[in-house]
């Protein structure tokens, strides 16, 4: 997708997500065999369900079919989330997954695997856990060594309602 075209994407779409309090997380054009495929992810601070993206949708739609953003092919438009995994990569995505476990790569190297425990300015409050029956330690990280970060799915963690129960 050139420039152009994804300025004047964003520039068209964003008020609309943004009049349903949420964030434009992404837009991507990408070719699915003839079509192309206009894929809208967004997110906001207490997730996305599947009604509001299909209401997003609906306006999206319409809005894109008073205008030739699009050009004249056919397209195929996905409003989404963006997933259990996602990428790490603005400061309000450490805060939304501040009690989650993520997976940190340091600019230095290795790898981290820690809950997030708390968000600043400058960067991550983190507790490592501990290995072998060891208690977990403390650690901070700024947002300037971190090279790459994603939230990690935990199946077997106990939800803060239970915990406080």
């Amino acid at each position: 997708m050139s420039t152009t075209q994804s300025e004047r994407l964003r520039g068209l779409l964003e008020p609309l997500v943004a009049a349903k309090d949420l964030d434009l997380e992404e837009i991507e054009v990408s070719r699915a065999g003839r079509r192309r495929v206009l894929r809208v992810v967004v997110d906001s601070d207490e997730g996305v369900d599947l009604d509001e993206c299909a209401e997003l949708s609906r306006a999206i739609s319409d809005k894109l079919d008073e205008t030739d953003a699009m050009g004249e092919d056919e397209y195929q438009l996905e409003v989404t989330s963006p997933g259990a995994e996602r990428p790490l990569t603005e400061r309000r995505h450490y805060l939304r997954a501040v009690g989650r476990l993520a997976r940190l790569q340091p600019h230095e190297g290795g790898e981290l695997v820690a809950r997030i425990l708390g968000v600043d300015d400058e960067g991550l409050d983190l507790e490592v856990p501990g290995v072998k029956g060891r208690k977990p330690t403390a650690r901070r990280i700024a947002f300037t060594e971190i090279a790459r970060a994603r939230v990690e799915i935990e199946f077997n963690r106990k939800d803060k309602k239970e915990e406080e129960a």
